[in-house]
């Protein structure tokens, strides 16, 4: 079996355009048995195992629990590591909990000072946060 398992449904596409090629090539199955032989091309024994197995995979995370990672966060740069990440039922949306290596001063006024250590946000497959601040730019925007 592959680590990389291709969703469900680019495994009917994949069986699909199986049948379609045979089809040209002046041969007919049925669509189960292109589902069945899409199941042992990728390693397992028949449609509803790789099926169950596929519908079970969560979602590839663009980082990883433990990671060390760097970007900007309200406009300033920090550095700092993954406490936890975890995939929402929304597509590509992912609650990611940082923890700064040195704090970070959020406020850019000059006679006031509001510092963030550990920050939890939603971000997408990019690393980037869907809310922006009053000047355009992400939240908080990984460098992947």
């Amino acid at each position: 079996m592959t680590d990389a398992l291709p969703t469900i449904e680019t495994l009917k596409d994949q069986a699909r355009r199986l049948r379609k090629s045979l089809e040209q090539q002046g041969q007919s199955m049925s669509h189960a048995k292109a589902l069945e032989a899409i199941a042992h091309q990728h390693g397992f024994k028949d449609w509803n195992t790789i099926s169950a197995r596929a519908s079970n995979t969560p979602p590839l995370a663009p980082v990883y629990v433990g990671e060390a990672v760097t970007g900007i966060y309200l406009g300033q740069p920090f550095s700092g590591r993954v406490l936890g990440i975890y995939a929402l039922p929304a597509h590509d949306r992912y609650r990611i909990t940082l923890h700064f290596d040195e704090p970070v001063d959020v406020v850019t006024f000059d006679s006031f000072s509001a510092y963030r250590q550990r920050v939890k946000a939603v971000i997408d497959s990019r690393g980037t946060t869907q809310q922006k601040t009053s000047n355009g730019n992400p939240h908080l925007q990984l460098h992947l």
